[in-house]
């Protein structure tokens, strides 16, 4: 895991002073009371939204291209609830880390259809979440992390302080993080064998050789192939869930997989995969990330995206 980082004394100065920037705004913002510091986000995403930077741009286009029915109006409301939203989760994300599990318990509030997963466990054949980048999907994995041998996959960032920070928030419920590599998945295998539980962000663009272009929202989206082969070779149940950003604090919500995920053929597989995804995202649009670039791999003869300069 350490190959993957970069020492201190290959960095410039301006890489130091982001790390130094981006940790003091984190442990800052942990101290902030959370109705505080999501005004202070939302303010973050509305000089998103009025300086039309690159995140209003990703988001604009990303909903033309899954809302095509939405009219003008429709849709710049939503681009702007949507970076709203977008900046409150950077902003509690300090608390979410650096707080105590305690102060996490106090702040979900309520959980929908909790007994999926536990009658998912008790079958004893592993459980794996996918967890959209939906409400704050930190706040689940940790939610969920007190679940026996919850093993994540993790790709660390190039900071190593940052990657303490956010290795000892994601495992201070009991999580096991592991690298996303040969090495990492062999031990997701293990865990998931000997009836564990993963969760995993199912609407990352992965590597070409980790995936397969399957419909999302009808647009061609590289989609990754890990899930398919990890419920095929174990015979894992799959379920969904996120925690929606509520007055006070977050509501879980698990929801059972579309039909098809569990089909032999990975073209139906994948396709369920991200109508899972949909089924989430429809239930509070405003709370999915949509200024990440899901589409930006395309297949051959398929324009190109994220080019074009919207109003």
């Amino acid at each position: 895991m350490s190959d993957s980082t970069t020492s201190p004394d290959e960095r410039s100065t301006g890489d130091r002073f982001k790390e130094f920037l981006g940790i003091s705004l984190l442990k800052g913002s942990a101290w902030l009371p959370l109705p505080v510091s999501r005004s202070l986000g939302a303010a973050v995403g509305w000089l998103a939204y009025v300086s039309r930077n690159r995140m209003y741009q990703v988001t604009r286009e990303n909903l033309t291209l899954c809302f095509p029915d939405l009219s003008e109006a429709e849709r710049r409301r939503l681009t702007r609830a949507s970076l709203l939203e977008t900046g409150k989760m950077l902003l509690e994300t300090g608390a979410v880390w650096l707080k105590d599990q305690a102060w996490l318990k106090r702040h979900v509030l309520k959980v929908h259809n909790l007994e999926l997963l536990e009658q998912g466990m008790a079958a004893g054949k592993g459980v794996i979440l996918l967890g959209p980048h939906l409400g704050n999907w930190e706040v689940l994995g940790l939610y969920v992390s007190d679940l026996p041998k919850a093993t994540f996959l993790y790709q660390p960032p190039d900071s190593a302080k940052l990657e303490q920070i956010i290795r000892d928030g994601r495992e201070k419920a009991g999580a096991h993080l592991v690298p996303t590599n040969r090495k990492g998945v062999l031990a997701l295998l293990k865990a998931l064998k000997a009836g564990g539980f993963t969760g995993i962000l199912p609407d990352q663009v992965p590597d070409a050789a980790g995936g397969e272009f399957a419909p999302f929202y009808g647009v061609p989206a590289l989609t990754m192939t890990l899930v398919n082969n990890l419920r095929q070779r174990l015979g894992c149940a799959v379920f969904a869930g996120y925690a929606e950003r509520v007055p006070g604090g977050f509501e879980i919500h698990f929801i059972e997989a579309a039909a098809g995920i569990d089909a032999d053929d990975p073209a139906v597989a994948l396709a369920a995969l991200n109508k899972t995804v949909e089924r989430c995202v429809n239930q509070i649009p405003a709370q999915y990330q949509w200024e990440y670039k899901r589409f930006r791999k395309q297949p051959a003869g398929m324009p190109k995206r994220y080019k074009k300069k919207q109003a």
